[in-house]
């Protein structure tokens, strides 16, 4: 009967890692970075208290950078390792978000967070040994991969905070900016407690191999959703008609195409007037467009669409 439960216990701690990877997707918002329109405006009313909130909240709520930040620490057993490492990824991300942000250097955010995406992927194959297992080489310095990809972390957080107005004077700016990337290590150092919490205990079960086996392949699997999901994102920003509209556009598109067919048919009555001519409604269209409010074809940015 023991050896019964302790056989089961792997299955229970795995299933638990994948429970835990699959909630962080989501539970989010689909695009890791977004900021809130809410967001936003209290930005722009609040002082440097309300920057130094909101980058403690996208820290917390940005799956993927959690994501990545768990693969790193999850074979990390002593403080001095784990502050090393931290750091490195601190420094690294703290740069592009302050040196990017403050010379408006930036790049389509969609491709930034596939590149993220894929860092997680990275972590999770390290972790796994897979440079020895199946590259038949040493894994890079992990110490400068850290680093690396915590400049590019650092510029996906960039980009979505220059759609901000962050004000033309430099020493708000600068102050703006610091304080958003001080909100985020709050939120970077209150996320990483809980997660070494969740490890260390883990790590104290004879299920912990196993369980981290599970959990770095969902590492993996997490990054290449993620990855799809981004690049799916961009791919509909930069070409929109190859996308089918959802219910709420495509209703309101046909609103702005009966506004603007009532105000066709009135200049065309206007002129007819002042013509002496009569132009008479095309009263078929008219009623089917009534009875089908899903008409087939619209146009959209000033192009035709057929669903």
């Amino acid at each position: 009967m023991i050896l019964q439960s302790q056989k089961n216990r792997p299955k229970k701690f795995g299933l638990s890692g994948i429970l835990f990877l699959g909630a962080m997707i989501i539970v989010s918002d689909v695009f890791a970075h977004g900021i809130s329109e809410s967001d936003k405006q209290s930005m722009l009313d609040g002082g440097y208290l309300e920057y130094i909130w909101l980058g403690a909240v996208h820290m917390l709520t940005g799956y993927d950078h959690l994501l990545f930040l768990f693969g790193v620490i999850f074979f990390l057993i002593s403080f001095k390792d784990i502050v090393k490492f931290i750091t490195a990824f601190t420094i690294g991300h703290s740069i592009t978000l302050i040196f990017a942000t403050l010379f408006k250097i930036t790049a389509n955010y969609y491709l930034v967070d596939a590149v993220i995406a894929l860092s997680v992927c990275y972590k999770g194959f390290d972790n796994l040994d897979g440079f020895k297992k199946y590259l038949k080489m040493e894994a890079p310095n992990l110490l400068f991969v850290v680093f690396i990809f915590g400049l590019i972390h650092g510029f996906g957080l960039s980009t979505r905070l220059q759609r901000l107005p962050l004000g033309e004077n430099m020493t708000g700016l600068v102050l703006r900016i610091l304080s958003f990337n001080v909100g985020v290590e709050v939120g970077q150092i209150t996320a990483l407690v809980i997660m070494l919490l969740v490890i260390s205990g883990w790590r104290k079960s004879t299920s912990f191999f196993q369980f981290s086996k599970v959990s770095n392949v969902g590492l993996i699997a997490a990054g290449v959703v993620l990855f799809f999901m981004q690049m799916h994102g961009f791919s509909h920003r930069n070409n929109p008609d190859e996308f089918p509209m959802n219910k709420d556009d495509h209703y309101h598109t046909h609103l702005s195409m009966e506004e603007k067919r009532k105000e066709n048919l009135s200049d065309g009555l206007m002129q007819s007037g002042e013509t002496g001519t009569s132009i008479e409604p095309n009263e078929t269209q008219t009623t089917n467009f009534e009875a089908n409010p899903k008409h087939k074809t619209h146009s959209h940015e000033g192009k035709s669409h057929t669903h």
